[in-house]
């Protein structure tokens, strides 16, 4: 275990997203699906799972984790929402800092997303999802995303992400933006204060 990993979470109580790098490269791609999972404790227990069996041969050094939205936003439409995210994200945020003993950074996602030249396109009818995994699979160099043929409605016959997919990817974003500011950070402090 001599290596140093970086883990990345995007938390939401429908799916958890959660990257895993080495240095500035990814490693993993995980998630944890809570979908079928109704109680707030129950999902904090299936993640809780998830770590113990998964993330165990890591020697994480470092957790960045998508900080809450502040306000409402388009699809977000009530105070009840936000409250429910905030403390899930706390409780997930929680549990992690207590197996590994690392106190998560919290980063905003458009800090996030700036720190890596993530710009989102508002005048192109791509959503910012859509672009988001565009952005992701180009850094990656091509990656084989899990795929499905929608099989009704107005989009029947294309293929689409996984759901999943999307949240793997904005912890992707996260993760490594989390490492190029904490890098940026130290080495601000070590020019200032040697």
């Amino acid at each position: 275990m001599d290596q140093k990993y970086s883990l990345g979470l995007d938390i939401s109580t429908s799916i958890i997203g959660i990257s895993i790098f080495e240095d500035q490269k990814m490693k993993e791609l995980f998630y944890v699906d809570l979908t079928k999972t109704k109680c707030m404790f129950d999902k904090a227990k299936k993640y809780k799972s998830f770590l113990e069996e998964k993330l165990n041969e890591y020697n994480i050094k470092n957790i960045y984790v998508e900080e809450t939205l502040q306000s409402f936003s388009r699809g977000l439409s009530s105070a009840k929402t936000l409250m429910t995210l905030a403390k899930f994200n706390g409780i997930v945020s929680n549990i992690t800092f207590e197996k590994f003993n690392i106190k998560p950074d919290f980063i905003n996602v458009n800090v996030a997303r700036k720190s890596l030249g993530l710009k989102i396109d508002k005048s192109i009818d791509k959503d910012k999802k859509e672009q988001v995994m565009d952005w992701v699979s180009n850094d990656l160099g091509g990656y084989d995303w899990p795929t499905k043929i929608i099989s009704r409605g107005k989009n029947k016959g294309l293929v689409k992400y996984e759901k999943f997919c999307y949240d793997i990817a904005d912890a992707y974003v996260i993760c490594k933006a989390g490492i190029i500011i904490n890098e940026s950070n130290s080495s601000w402090k070590n020019r200032f204060f040697k």
